[in-house]
């Protein structure tokens, strides 16, 4: 394992630990939370034993750790018990955990200078993510507390801000050292591939896609 802090592996567990707890208090459903543990555990096994750090292997490995998750998340948008779980999620808690999103840039941000991700990669390149985490607790206190703001203002947000998580993915996924690379090759992104940091893109990145999803969901229903 490269030579990483103990403040930034410890940092991004606490960050991991609190996106479980906040998609915990917005589904109230301890099986979803105790199946995310337990993939996380099979992560973990893989990630240590370096599994993703093969940079020739095709299907690259990458795809591994992004793969599942969004599948999963695809899938519950497809099926009748998915979209009603999706349906009953708690729309205040789906915004609030946006604001995790300031404590995983400023993560990224030291990884990139442990020399692991490209600065493409952080908000001082062309990843604009933070402005997501910034925005989510004034966005809750507009619309749930003051309400000065409505369903349709909450609609646009999570759009912009699911634009910017694409944005970030597309980054990441084009600067991954693998087969498929196509930029930051002086600085590859291989920070994803390290243990814990494997659970960025296999878990934080589907909670947050699937949290965007899911509000942007209930907020186009409610509009019909």
């Amino acid at each position: 394992m490269a030579d990483i802090s103990n403040f930034i592996i410890i940092g991004f567990v606490l960050i991991t630990v609190i996106t479980l707890w906040s998609f915990f208090k917005a589904s109230k459903n301890k099986k979803i939370i105790i199946g995310i543990i337990l993939w996380m555990v099979v992560l973990s096994i893989l990630g240590i034993s370096g599994f993703y750090k093969n940079a020739n292997a095709i299907p690259p490995r990458l795809l591994f750790l992004l793969g599942p998750g969004i599948f999963f998340v695809l899938i519950v948008f497809f099926t009748r018990k998915g979209r009603r779980f999706s349906d009953n999620l708690n729309l205040k808690w789906l915004t609030l955990l946006h604001t995790i999103r300031i404590p995983v840039e400023i993560i990224l941000f030291y990884i990139f200078v442990e020399g692991l991700i490209p600065d493409l990669m952080t908000f001082e390149g062309l990843n604009f993510d933070i402005l997501s985490g910034i925005s989510a607790p004034i966005i809750y206190y507009l619309v749930f507390i003051k309400k000065w703001m409505g369903n349709k203002g909450l609609l646009i947000w999570n759009f912009i801000c699911l634009g910017l998580l694409i944005n970030i993915l597309t980054i990441a996924v084009l600067s991954a050292q693998t087969p498929l690379q196509m930029m930051a090759f002086d600085q590859p992104n291989i920070g994803v591939t390290y243990f814990p940091f494997i659970w960025l893109p296999a878990v934080i990145v589907p909670i947050v896609l699937f949290s965007h999803l899911a509000s942007i969901r209930q907020l186009l229903s409610s509009r019909k």
